[in-house]
């Protein structure tokens, strides 16, 4: 049994460091990391599950950028502890999380990642959104959580501005 949070602040560490056990040591480096520096997550999205002795177990954080004028969401990073994989906890944590972020009146999720994995969770290649170098273009996934909501959206992936802490504009 598994128990599904919002993440908080106490709960940072701990993520942290399962994402230091769960990628690579230069993870840090990586061009989505520049997105995310002195930018907040999106609290209401970035949840955490805990099994029933309240170990962390897995964890799936959000993140405001923008593609031209348009608000997306970063998802990322999610990890899953090594001792849990194969439990369904990352399916779950994606579905959860897209579920609350089309309740919370958002309307594209941009990721990097492997399409082959995430495509059963609707994600498809993003043309013409360009990731910071050196982002490999065939990874970088969309999902429209609205109808054709990526119609249209183009250009490079920006840090957001300024963003409430629930995820909606101040």
């Amino acid at each position: 049994m598994y128990k599904l949070e919002q993440e908080t602040e106490a709960d940072g560490w701990e993520v942290e460091a399962l994402y230091d056990l769960c990628f690579a040591p230069g993870r840090t480096a990586l061009s989505s990391y520049r997105l995310r520096e002195g930018v907040r997550t999106i609290a209401a999205l970035s949840l955490v599950l805990r099994d029933e002795g309240g170990v962390l177990a897995a964890a799936i954080r959000y993140w405001p950028v923008r593609v031209g004028a348009d608000d997306v969401l970063l998802l990322g990073p999610i990890a899953v502890h090594p001792t849990r994989q194969g439990e369904g906890l990352g399916a779950l944590l994606m579905t959860e999380s897209l579920d609350l972020a089309r309740n919370l009146d958002w309307d594209r999720v941009l990721l990097v990642g492997d399409a082959p994995y995430y495509n059963r969770f609707g994600f498809t290649k993003l043309e013409g959104v360009v990731m910071p170098p050196p982002t490999n273009p065939d990874r970088v996934l969309g999902l429209s959580l609205r109808q054709d909501a990526w119609r249209g959206v183009q250009g490079q992936v920006e840090r957001a501005a300024c963003f409430a802490p629930n995820g909606t504009l101040p």
